[in-house]
């Protein structure tokens, strides 16, 4: 199954976390996520490796996945870009986040008293969501912001729409990595609206939150697309 922009996560990849390679891949992958490694920097097998204390080759298979999920692009002899985040794939996936959101709280807000544990837990993870921020901890705001989003679309009760938000939710947070970095500003701005949003939930109006998370979703990332 393909992600975004047909660049979505190889299933079956040969890489596991135990492995060198898995282990390259991990490292690699989530400084991009994590803003650490920037897009258009170029990154060698021999800087990785030598950090890691492998060979090459194992970094070499890490560098392949990650080309092939869409992170990287590899230059012979030169080494690895990290592939900036084409305008139409941020459009994409906010398009997809905006329609899964508002399908999992029309199902919450249909059921009685759905929305009291989604509630609670969306309260828990703005407040760490809000640590995090006043911690100076980029990372982990971005990591919580990602566990905001993805507790309402688990409450929502829908299997498949699940599976289709993970694939989304390392692009997701990579996005917001992004924005904060470009405007710090911003993470007052998505502290307020996820309040906002977990009002509306409690208060059981989900086309409020449709409308609103559209705002939300365009207030944070709509200088990027």
């Amino acid at each position: 199954m393909s992600g975004v922009g047909g660049q979505g996560p190889v299933v079956g990849a040969a890489t596991t976390p135990e492995s060198a390679a898995g282990r390259a891949y991990t490292l690699v992958r989530n400084r991009i996520l994590d803003g650490e490694f920037e897009d258009g920097s170029m990154l060698s097998e021999g800087q990785i490796a030598t950090e890691l204390g492998m060979s090459r080759t194992p970094v070499r298979e890490a560098f392949l996945q990650l080309q092939a999920e869409g992170w990287m692009r590899l230059y012979p002899k030169r080494g690895a870009m990290v592939r900036p985040v084409p305008p139409h794939e941020f459009r994409e996936v906010l398009q997809a986040r905006q329609i899964i959101e508002s399908a999992a709280v029309r199902s919450v807000c249909a059921s009685k008293n759905g929305s009291e544990r989604l509630v609670r837990r969306l309260r828990e993870v703005t407040e760490e969501q809000r640590r995090a921020w006043e911690s100076d901890d980029l990372a982990a705001f971005t990591r919580a912001d990602v566990e905001f989003h993805r507790e309402v679309v688990a409450a929502g009760g829908n299997s498949l729409l699940q599976g289709f938000y993970q694939l989304l939710q390392d692009r997701h947070r990579r996005m917001t990595t992004q924005s904060i970095s470009d405007d710090a500003d911003q993470a007052e701005l998505v502290l307020a609206q996820h309040t906002g949003l977990t009002r509306l939930i409690e208060e059981g109006d989900a086309e409020g939150f449709a409308q609103a998370t559209a705002e939300h979703l365009n207030d944070i990332h709509g200088s990027t697309v």
